[in-house]
């Protein structure tokens, strides 16, 4: 084989040899892939390891003038209220009232069906004109014995009768004159049967006992009422629930361990949950000397100095005592104040987490003052307005980002 013919057979010859370029690529690309997997590993650990926490916050507020020593939740209560019964168990006539009404003491509420009272009546009545008419004739009767008695005496004394018939009229004249007596007994019972007859026809009336205001309306026409609920279910026990307007007043159950604090005639500013606008001025009454075990309560009487109509029975309110003595106190009126819970401890000493721009904690060293029912006093370190963490968790520090969870019963 010739030279030039070795060198055509060399060009036709396929050349295996792997190609450079491709394996570049190829690893460019799995580095690549491998920086991003790196990445993405990287970002979730860190998502895990610091999380964003969330927690409740309240503001600080100004401590007024009149600073409450005390607050405290309870409701208005009726002093007088009463549901009105019939004193007889009859049958309703006619029902006169209406929830809302104003009535005023004495006015007709309702009426029974009065046939069996008339019936009643209608008999005494009878007995009593019998009764009278007995002692009629019986008075004309005596009016005769007692002539013949007279006439007797003169008789005798002259021999022409016996003694003996002067004693037998004599005996029939103090007969008379004991069945009169006892006749006039019987007309003064039968005067008193007609009372109570008469009573029982007016019980058939139901009429109010005090002034006031319907709240509720028990019976209807028709329906059996009876002040000892005979009858089970289908006897009604009362016509309506009046209440007197006028004695309104608030409850409130104060607990024991601050109770010392309360005293008669201290000024309190109610609010009621239905006007938290309204600052309703108020007075306690009287501290009731008996604690309820169970909840470690002591009872208190507070009077509304205002009467208006919008204040009801049963009107949840928040009361806050004040202690006008106190009110011109060195540090009674200073400062703020913020929940108790949003007072922390670090080393002793009591701190408050104070959130700041971009949601950053930190950290303020306080000067506490006087407890304020659920709320503490804070003399120094916090302005009022700013913003604290509620229930601070024990590893909260400085510059944490927080996340401030929505209010209860917001929309999410």
């Amino acid at each position: 084989m010739t030279e030039n013919s070795r060198e055509l057979l060399d060009k036709l010859r396929i050349d295996r040899t792997p190609s450079e370029t491709p394996r570049k690529t190829a690893l460019w690309v799995g580095l690549g892939v491998a920086v991003l997997l790196v990445a993405a590993a990287y970002a979730a650990w860190t998502h895990i390891k610091t999380p964003v926490a969330q927690f409740h916050t309240a503001v600080a507020t100004k401590i007024g003038a009149n600073a409450s020593v005390l607050d405290a939740t309870g409701y208005v209560t009726a002093r007088r209220m009463a549901t009105v019964s019939s004193k007889i168990t009859g049958k309703v006539k006619e029902v006169m009232i209406e929830e809302g009404q104003h009535i005023k003491a004495g006015e007709v509420m309702a009426t029974l069906d009065p046939i069996d009272a008339d019936a009643q009546r209608a008999l005494a009545d009878s007995q009593l004109s019998v009764a009278k008419s007995e002692i009629g004739s019986l008075r004309a009767q005596l009016k005769l014995a007692e002539a013949n008695v007279v006439r007797y005496q003169e008789l005798v004394a002259r021999k022409f009768v016996a003694p003996a018939q002067l004693d037998q009229y004599i005996s029939q004249r103090d007969s008379l004159l004991s069945q009169l007596d006892t006749a006039q007994r019987n007309i003064q019972v039968a005067t008193d049967q007609v009372r109570v007859a008469t009573d029982g026809v007016d019980n058939t009336v139901i009429r109010a006992p005090f002034s006031g205001v319907i709240i509720a309306k028990a019976a209807q026409p028709g329906e059996i009422v009876s002040p000892l609920s005979a009858g089970g279910g289908f006897t009604r026990t009362g016509i309506g629930t009046l209440v007197d307007m006028d004695s309104l007043e608030i409850e409130v159950d104060v607990n024991e361990a601050y109770i010392g604090r309360v005293l008669s005639k201290m000024p309190v500013d109610a609010i009621l949950n239905a006007y938290p606008d309204w600052k309703i001025p108020a007075e306690v009454i009287a501290i009731i000397p008996s604690a309820d075990r169970s909840k470690a309560t002591v009872k208190v009487r507070i009077a509304l100095l205002v009467k208006d109509p919008r204040i009801v029975p049963e009107m949840g309110v928040k009361v806050s005592f004040r202690d006008a003595a106190q009110s011109t106190g060195a540090d009674i009126n200073e400062g703020v104040r913020v929940p108790a819970t949003a007072i922390g401890e670090r080393d002793g000493k009591p701190v408050a987490f104070v959130v700041g721009p971009e949601q950053k904690i930190e950290r303020r060293a306080l000067k506490v003052g006087r407890s304020m029912g659920e709320d503490r006093q804070v003399l120094a370190g916090l302005n009022a307005g700013e913003t604290v963490v509620v229930s601070p968790s024990p590893n909260l520090a400085d510059g944490v980002q927080i996340h401030i969870a929505p209010a209860e019963g917001s929309a999410p």
